[in-house]
């Protein structure tokens, strides 16, 4: 008897658990498993029942959903089996104790690779976005042809030729991209046994993949009240899994994050122009109101999308009926709340910075799609 799982475990998603089983005797047998799951799951009664032909091998399955990462400990498989009768048990333990770890949720991986794949047909026609600014990729050195823009002409080429010759630049095909993770106290709401972190931890994983599919150079960025984690934007292979071990050890902060520090180190690391995915939340206009100034800085110099969460729980309220004063008075409360996210959402627009107003559960995908969006209106 053997237990057989991944070395890691994907947060927030089922994860398929087999137990396998030899029956040695030339008999039917009846039997109990119990295998000691990690405490995080707070089983204390787990047990899968089984019927083991003679000389049988069998696999049971069973599924668990971790809500917490970090690492978890299973403990050893143990196995009570009888025959018919039932009138004797046998107890059978296999040594399985193992540690494993969760990541943030990559078994989700799948749902996008066919919308990850680049996009062979981008030249083949369609209307072209005009985008501001000149590409500073090197292609060549031309000579130099009426029209063509001055700042250009390589004058070293043009000594040694005796004439004009100019550098001719190629679109850059790779975008620079920060994910950028607020780890403050807001960051701790739950919902749905995860939180908020999580929820934008496994956004920021999914996005990542997408992004680096796609053939640009992605980077990360975690703060609470100071800057954490940093990695330099990057489009290698090797990518995927610093990101991917850098967001598994990430905790929410109790204090407020600090945005001028976010602002400071954005501008002295992130030279050129780069779109700035930020995860965040903000539950009042008020809050929201005092970094709204880092936020136009931040645009000013590159594209910031600022994604931030409806309050699920509030929504609720404010579709419940109310019968009683004091339902009146909850729900008022609660449409201010409501009335107060579509005014942050209203202001970011109002400022040219781009927002995404999601549900946790749809965050991935709205992000994603954003995305998407903005490389097809080849927005950078």
């Amino acid at each position: 008897m053997k237990r057989k799982l991944q070395p890691i475990l994907s947060n927030s998603d089922e994860n398929k658990i087999e137990i396998i089983v030899r029956n040695t005797y030339k008999i039917q047998l009846f039997g109990t498993i119990i295998d000691e799951i990690p405490v995080q799951f707070q089983e204390r009664n787990f047990e899968l029942k089984t019927t083991l032909k003679p000389n049988e091998n069998k696999e049971i399955n069973y599924q668990l959903r971790p809500t917490v990462r970090g690492e978890y400990i299973f403990g050893n498989v143990h196995i009570y089996v009888s025959t018919r009768l039932g009138m004797i048990q046998k107890r059978f333990t296999a040594l399985e104790e193992k540690t494993v770890k969760v990541y943030p949720s990559f078994l989700q991986l799948k749902k996008f690779q066919i919308h990850a794949m680049p996009d062979r047909n981008a030249h083949s026609g369609g209307q072209m976005k005009f985008k501001k600014g000149m590409s500073t990729e090197f292609d060549a050195i031309i000579e130099y042809n009426r029209g063509d823009d001055i700042r250009t002409i390589n004058w070293k080429a043009s000594a040694r030729r005796n004439q004009i010759m100019v550098n001719s630049y190629m679109d850059e095909k790779s975008q620079t991209i920060y994910c950028i993770i607020d780890k403050g106290r807001l960051m701790k709401m739950p919902f749905n046994q995860l939180t908020l972190l999580d929820y934008s931890l496994n956004a920021a994983l999914m996005f990542s993949y997408v992004a680096l599919q796609k053939d640009d150079k992605i980077g990360l960025i975690t703060f609470g009240e100071k800057i954490d984690n940093v990695l330099q934007p990057s489009k290698s292979k090797k990518q995927f899994n610093y990101i991917l071990e850098t967001l598994y050890k990430q905790e929410s902060h109790f204090l407020e994050s600090n945005f001028a520090n976010l602002y400071a180190h954005v501008n002295r690391k992130a030279g050129s122009r780069s779109l700035l995915l930020l995860f965040t939340n903000f539950e009042t206009y008020t809050g929201f109101e005092r970094q709204l100034n880092y936020f136009r800085a931040l645009n000013q110099k590159h594209v910031l999308v600022v994604v931030f969460f409806e309050n699920t729980d509030i929504a609720t309220i404010h579709e419940n009926k109310s019968n009683t004063i004091e339902d009146i008075y909850v729900k008022t409360i609660a449409d201010k709340f409501i009335y107060e996210k579509k005014m942050i959402l209203k202001e970011l627009q109002k400022n040219g910075i781009i927002g995404i107003y999601t549900t946790p559960e749809k965050l991935t995908i709205n992000v994603v799609n954003k995305y998407l969006d903005l490389k097809v209106r080849q927005y950078l």
